[in-house]
């Protein structure tokens, strides 16, 4: 099964937050795990942010380990009209739109996905 852990999931996970070991389930190797890059982008600025180089580094080869979606125009294209038709910010819709490109489901904590069909939000 195709999924796409979106930014909230990889930084609950790596900071061992409450949901982290719901988010660790989604790391089986049953699930083929796909990362557009502007999760790259979110995660590793956070991380580093919060826990400096060294660590946003570490986090980022875990990350690469994954299939690095990049975003293609297609991918883009179809982000703006999910955008548009369901009032998603930039990098949600542009997860979305990769999970949708790449026929995988998204899962996530962020709760301007949760409705959306092909969406597992995480409690």
């Amino acid at each position: 099964m195709k999924i796409v852990l979106d930014s909230s999931g990889w930084i609950e996970f790596f900071t061992g937050g409450p949901l982290a070991d719901r988010y660790a389930a989604y790391l089986a190797p049953r699930y083929q795990l796909i990362t557009p890059t502007v999760v790259l982008y979110e995660v590793y600025k956070k991380i580093k942010r919060e826990r400096g180089e060294e660590t946003a580094l570490l986090f980022a080869g875990r990350l690469n380990a994954t299939q690095v979606v990049q975003l293609t125009e297609s991918i883009a294209y179809l982000a703006a009209d999910l955008s548009l038709r369901h009032g998603l910010a930039m990098a949600d819709a542009i997860v979305y739109a990769t999970a949708k490109d790449q026929e995988a489901e998204v899962v996530t904590g962020d709760a301007d996905l949760k409705n959306l069909s092909g969406v597992v939000y995480v409690t």
